[in-house]
C-alpha cells in the first residue's frame, strides 16, 4: 500500500517506516513542501511467508550440536552450590 509522508515525519518515524516496508510491503512517498521527492519501498516484490517457510525457520540449527549441552552447563552454574535453608 502506498502512503504519503512528509520528510519530517519520515525522519521521526524512520524505523517504523522500514519495518512496515519489510514486513508489510508498504511504500512511502516522501514529500518536501508537499512535493514528492523520494520513495521508500521494498527492494524486490513483497512476498508472504508460507507455513513451510515458518517451519524451516523454527528447525533447529545443526551448526552447533553442543549448544544445548552448553545451555545446561550455564544454567547449572547459576544454581546455589548448597542449600542455604539447610540447618
Amino acid at each position: 500500500m502506498d502512503f504519503e509522508i512528509s520528510s519530517t515525519e519520515a525522519v521521526r518515524n524512520f524505523g517504523d517506516c522500514l519495518a512496515r516496508v519489510k514486513h508489510r510491503g508498504d511504500t512511502f512517498v516522501v514529500t518536501k513542501n508537499k512535493k514528492p521527492i523520494a520513495e521508500i519501498r521494498p527492494v524486490g516484490p513483497a512476498r508472504d511467508a508460507t507455513v513451510a517457510d515458518l517451519l524451516e525457520m523454527w528447525r533447529p540449527d545443526p551448526s552447533d550440536p553442543d549448544f544445548a549441552d552448553d545451555l545446561v552447563k550455564a544454567n547449572a552454574s547459576e544454581l546455589p552450590r548448597f542449600d542455604q535453608w539447610d540447618s
